[in-house]
């Protein structure tokens, strides 16, 4: 993942109707701040600021882009901005609600509601601290609200395009809430070959590495797929690239029977299809796997597990946006 080079707004700096007071998240693609509005109320402010083609002195407000680099900034930063505007159209208690967009210092920034909580990559990175495994009661919970949220995504003819547990942040009453939508990267990773990547390698579907594959919802599927492999494995999947020459998923998938239920895994699986067709159509399909009530003996087994994930979730709070345990956070 890109890292960002270029000096943050400094704080206190007043933009818009909001006083900037830190940094909280970087990433190649942007710069995420805290920030007050007029009335005191906490946000989350984004500003698009892809490191590859621009850059921002310390003591600047605004960037300097080469000549060379301004069509692709230019291109990225109207994808931004439009789909800040459809954000701003979904009020979804699972999508992160964006209440503003605005231009200033030649870009454009997104206000965003400030959440209290931690990544669902945080919340794994603690079972494997305790060698132990994410319940998959807590799973099929905490994956039915992110379908929820992403159907109304992809409702509103949007995608994702960079699910992974990074990107889901778990509010402090264990509801999940959708961040950082990748459709913008993903168009000016189209127009410049030479960038690095944006994917997430493990998250990413094989339509992300080919420029010829149709992206749509069965992408995203492809990346609930593996957000909830990675909650039972405690590591992301074999990246899509490298299962193109050799599938080691079949023996991973092996080590989990018996863990997690057959349905669970049988759902999983076909999300992680490497053909597109095979994946499920779409995201209800999912949701209503994990909607399945679990077989008595199963639920019981993993009863405890629902319990410590509750409060580990009440544990260490965090504030939305932070960069997240080895995470580049928002890119």
């Amino acid at each position: 993942m890109a890292a960002q080079n270029n000096a943050p707004l400094p704080d206190g700096l007043e933009i818009a109707g909001y006083r900037i007071v830190k940094k909280i998240a970087s990433g190649g693609f942007s710069i995420v701040y805290l920030a007050y509005d007029h009335e005191g109320n906490a946000v989350a402010i984004k500003e698009y600021l892809p490191s590859a083609l621009a850059l921002r002195q310390p003591g600047e407000l605004i960037p300097v882009i080469a000549k060379a680099n301004l069509p692709v900034f230019r291109i990225g930063l109207k994808c931004f901005f439009e789909e800040g505007r459809a954000l701003a159209l979904i009020a979804h208690p699972n999508v992160v609600r964006v209440l503003n967009f605005f231009r200033a210092n030649e870009t454009v920034y997104m206000v965003m509601a400030y959440e209290s909580g931690h990544s669902l990559q945080e919340h794994i990175a603690r079972y494997n601290a305790k060698g132990s495994r994410v319940g998959e009661p807590f799973i099929r919970q905490v994956f039915a609200n992110v379908c929820s949220g992403l159907r109304e995504v992809h409702a509103n003819k949007l995608l994702h395009l960079d699910l992974k547990p990074a990107n889901i942040y778990l509010r402090t009453d264990g509801s999940p809430l959708l961040l950082d939508f990748g459709a913008a990267r993903q168009t000016i990773n189209a127009d410049v070959p030479k960038l690095t990547p944006m994917y997430t390698p493990g998250f990413a579907p094989p339509d992300l590495y080919s420029k010829a594959a149709a992206l749509g919802p069965w992408s995203d599927i492809y990346s609930i797929g593996a957000s909830i492999f990675a909650c039972m494995a405690g590591a992301p999947p074999q990246p899509a690239d490298q299962r193109k020459g050799e599938d080691k998923m079949a023996a991973q998938f092996d080590k989990l029977a018996g863990i997690y239920s057959d349905d669970l895994l049988g759902m999983v699986r076909s999300c992680l299809a490497m053909d597109p067709l095979a994946r499920p159509q779409s995201v209800f399909a999912v949701q209503k796997v994990l909607q399945m009530p679990l077989p008595a003996a199963e639920a019981a087994g993993s009863a405890g597990s629902v319990g410590s994930a509750l409060r580990a979730l009440v544990g260490k709070m965090t504030g939305f946006g932070r960069k997240n345990g080895g995470s580049a956070g928002p890119t």
